[in-house]
C-alpha cells in the first residue's frame, strides 16, 4: 500500500473541539472508550471464529494491554482482536460517526448474540484527542493475506495512512500525550482510571509501565512477577444466584466498595425479559445521621462502567444502598454517559424498586427475628423510600416496624391491636427517652406502650403515614394526654375554677409570664407536681418553623402553646392552694421549681434558665439543713 494523505470525512465542522469540550463530560473517559474498543475487537473475532469466518485455531489468550511510557510521553492501547484492513480504516476511522460496531451488528444480527458488542456510536476512538497531540494506529486484520496498516493524525482534519509493519493480529493505538494529557503520565492515575471504568470488562486488561525501574529482592536480583489483570472478567453479578455463596457476596462487596464492614443483606437482580438487567444491591450498615448517608450504585452497560448513582435508573432513595447494576438495554446517548429519555428507563427503575420491596417482605415474613435485627439500620432507608415513592410505600406499609419503649418491635397494626380499646387509633411516641422519661413512666403506669421516633426523618414520615391512613394519628407523649392520666373519679366543681385562677396568678407572678397557661387536674399519680403538655399540631408547627429558621427563612416569633398541668394531689400544689402566699419568696421558689422540673421533662432549658434552676436547687437544699 502506498502512502496516502487525506482529509477526514466528517459531518460537522470542527469536530475535535466538539469532542473535547462537549461530547465527553470527563476527560478520563478516553481510557474507557479505547479499552472498550479493544474488547469489542476481541468479541468480533471470536464471533467470526464461531461462524467459521475466522480461524483462531483454538486460541484462548485474549487480552487488552495498556502501556505507559513516561519518557516517550505515550500511552498505548493494545488488543489481539479483529484488527482492520486499509479499507476498514478508511471506513471506520476516516469517516467519523460511521459506527463500526453498529455496522458489524447489522451484518451478524441474525447469527447469535451470546457476546454483546460494547460500542454503539463509532466516536469512542476520537476521545483520544482530548489528551493527545497525535494519535497513531498500527493494525493488522485477521483476514488472510491482509497487510498491516499505519494511520496517524495530529488532531486536525488531516491524516496520513501507509503500509505498517505490525506482524500479529490486532490493533495498537498510541497516544502522544500533550499538555492536556499531562495527568495521564502518572502511573497511579492511569491504573485507577482503568479500575474505575473497566473493572468488569469481559477480557483481561493488563497495565504496564515501559520505563519503570524493575523491582529487586534483597540480594539485588530482579523480581519477575506474573502479570495480573486489573479486572474481573466474570463478576459475581453475572452469575446465577443459586451458584453464589454468602461469602462470595461479601467478598464482592469488600473488593468493589472497599468497605470492610459486612453488609446486612443483599438482593441479586437477574432479569432477561422484558429487558436485560443484572446486578447486586447491598444494604450496608447505616446507623448514622440521615443527612450523612451516601451510598454508591455503580451503573454498567455491557460490563462497561457508565457512572455512579444515575437517578434516572436508580430511584433516589435506593442511592442510600451500595451495588452494581448492569443493563445493556439502557438507552444511552452518543457519549455513553447520559441517558436518553425513554419509557424503558422508568420500567427498569420500577423493577428495581419492586425487587427491593419484595426482598423486605420476604425477610419480614420468613425471617422476622433477623429482620428486626436489621431494622434500626434500614429504617431511615425504608422511610425515605416511602416518602419518595408511594408505590414503594404501599408495598412495604404493613412491614414497617417501630421500636417501642419496652425494646420490642411492632407494626402499627400490632400496636393498635394491643391497646384493647384503651385508645382509638392513636400511636404514642417519644423522641428522647431520657428527657421524656417522666411521660414514659406515666404511659407505662397506664399499661400502654409508645414507639421511639428519634430520627429526624420521622417527623415528615409520620405526617405522611397519617395522610395515607385517615383514621390514624401519632401523638408524642408530651401531647395533651391529661384525659389519659387524670383521676376520673375526682369531681370538678366551682372550687376547682377558683383554685386554678389562684394558682395561675401565683405562677404568672413567680415566673413573670403573663402568657402562661395553667390547668389544674387530679392525676392518678401523686409523684408528679406538674407537667408540660403541648398539642401535637402545635408541636409540629413549632418544629416546622424551627426547621425553616435553621434554613435561613424568617418565620417570625414562634408562639408558645405549652400548658402547665398542675397535679392537685401533689403536696406542693396542695400547699400553694391552701396557703395564700402569693408573691412570697417561698411561693415563688416552689412555683419556679415546679415549672422548671416540668419543663426539663419537656425540652432543654435555656442556659440562663438552667443556671437559675441549679442555683435555686442549691438554695432549697440549704433550707433542708437549716
Amino acid at each position: 500500500m502506498s502512502k496516502q494523505k487525506g482529509s477526514l470525512s466528517i459531518h460537522s465542522e470542527n469536530i475535535f473541539p466538539i469532542i473535547k469540550k462537549w461530547l465527553y463530560s470527563d476527560q478520563d473517559i478516553f481510557i474507557r472508550e479505547l479499552v472498550s474498543n479493544g474488547c469489542d475487537a476481541i468479541t468480533k473475532v471470536k464471533r467470526l471464529d464461531t461462524f467459521g469466518e475466522a480461524d483462531l485455531s483454538g486460541e484462548t489468550n485474549f487480552y487488552v494491554k495498556v502501556v505507559l511510557d513516561k519518557t516517550a510521553r505515550t500511552l498505548k492501547f493494545i488488543d489481539n482482536g479483529i484488527g482492520m484492513t486499509d479499507d476498514e480504516v478508511k471506513k471506520y476511522i476516516n469517516q467519523i460517526a460511521f459506527s463500526g460496531a453498529e455496522d458489524f451488528l447489522n451484518t451478524y444480527k441474525d447469527k447469535g448474540d451470546k457476546d454483546q458488542i460494547i460500542g454503539h456510536f463509532g466516536l469512542g476512538f476520537y476521545s483520544a484527542f482530548m489528551v493527545a497531540d497525535r494519535v497513531d494506529i498500527d493494525t493488522l486484520s485477521f483476514k488472510k493475506e491482509a497487510e498491516a496498516v499505519k494511520w496517524s493524525c495530529d488532531g486536525g482534519t488531516e491524516f496520513e495512512m501507509e503500509k505498517g509493519d505490525k506482524l500479529d493480529r490486532g490493533t495498537e493505538i498510541t497516544l502522544h500525550l500533550g499538555e492536556e494529557g499531562e495527568d495521564f503520565l502518572n502511573e497511579y492515575t492511569v491504573r485507577s482510571t482503568i479500575e474505575k471504568y473497566c473493572s468488569f470488562m469481559p477480557y483481561p486488561i493488563f497495565f504496564d509501565v515501559a520505563d519503570k525501574e524493575p523491582e529487586k529482592d534483597k540480594e539485588g536480583n530482579i523480581v519477575v512477577e506474573e502479570p495480573k489483570p486489573l479486572n474481573d472478567i466474570e463478576p459475581l453479578y453475572l452469575k446465577q444466584p443459586n451458584s453464589c455463596k454468602d461469602e462470595d457476596y461479601k467478598e464482592f462487596y469488600r473488593s468493589t466498595f472497599k468497605d470492610f464492614k459486612e453488609p446486612l443483606f443483599w438482593i441479586h437482580l437477574n432479569m432477561d425479559y422484558p429487558f436485560n438487567l443484572k446486578g447486586i444491591l447491598y444494604f450496608p450498615k447505616l446507623n448514622t445521621g440521615f443527612d450523612t448517608l451516601e451510598g454508591q450504585i455503580k451503573l454498567y452497560n455491557n460490563q462497561v462502567f457508565i457512572a455512579n448513582n444515575i437517578k434516572e435508573v436508580i430511584p433516589e432513595f435506593l442511592l442510600l444502598l451500595k451495588g452494581v447494576i448492569d443493563c445493556p438495554d439502557l438507552p444511552l446517548n452518543v457519549s455513553r454517559s447520559f441517558l436518553q429519555n425513554d419509557g424503558s428507563v422508568r420500567k427498569i427503575s420500577d423493577y428495581i424498586t419492586k425487587k427491593v420491596a419484595d426482598k423486605l417482605n420476604q425477610l419480614f415474613k420468613s425471617e422476622r427475628q433477623q429482620y428486626e435485627k436489621f431494622w434500626d439500620d434500614i429504617s431511615p432507608f425504608v422511610k425515605f423510600g416511602s416518602l419518595k415513592d408511594e408505590k414503594f410505600y404501599k408495598k412495604v406499609d404493613s412491614i414497617i416496624l417501630y421500636k417501642t419503649i419496652n425494646n420490642k418491635y411492632t407494626t402499627v397494626e400490632e400496636y393498635l391491636s394491643g391497646l384493647e380499646g384503651k385508645l382509638e387509633n392513636q400511636v404514642y411516641y417519644v423522641t428522647d427517652k431520657i428527657q421524656q422519661s417522666q411521660y414514659i413512666k406515666l404511659i407505662k403506669e397506664n399499661n400502654l406502650d409508645a414507639v421511639i421516633l428519634d430520627h429526624h426523618i420521622d417527623s415528615a414520615f409520620i405526617s405522611y403515614v397519617e395522610a395515607q391512613k385517615d383514621n390514624l394519628s401519632f401523638k408524642r407523649v408530651d401531647s395533651d394526654i391529661a384525659e389519659l392520666i387524670k383521676d376520673k373519679e375526682a369531681i370538678e366543681g366551682e372550687e376547682d375554677k377558683n383554685q386554678t385562677e389562684g394558682l395561675l396568678s401565683i405562677f404568672k407572678k413567680a415566673l413573670n409570664r403573663e402568657d402562661l397557661k395553667v390547668k389544674l387536674e387530679s392525676l392518678k399519680s401523686d409523684d408528679v407536681a406538674g407537667m408540660i403538655i403541648l398539642s401535637e399540631n402545635s408541636r409540629r408547627m413549632q418544629d416546622m418553623m424551627k426547621m425553616y429558621s435553621m434554613n435561613g427563612m424568617d418565620m417570625g416569633a414562634i408562639p408558645s402553646e405549652e400548658t402547665l398541668v398542675l397535679n392537685k394531689k401533689h403536696p406542693l400544689i396542695s400547699y400553694l392552694i391552701n396557703n395564700n402566699e402569693e408573691g412570697s419568696d417561698k411561693a415563688n421558689m416552689i412555683a419556679q421549681q415546679v415549672y422548671d422540673l416540668a419543663m426539663i421533662s419537656h425540652r432543654t432549658l435555656s442556659p440562663d434558665d438552667m443556671s437559675s434552676f441549679i442555683k435555686r436547687s442549691n438554695e432549697i437544699m440549704k433550707h433542708l439543713i437549716s
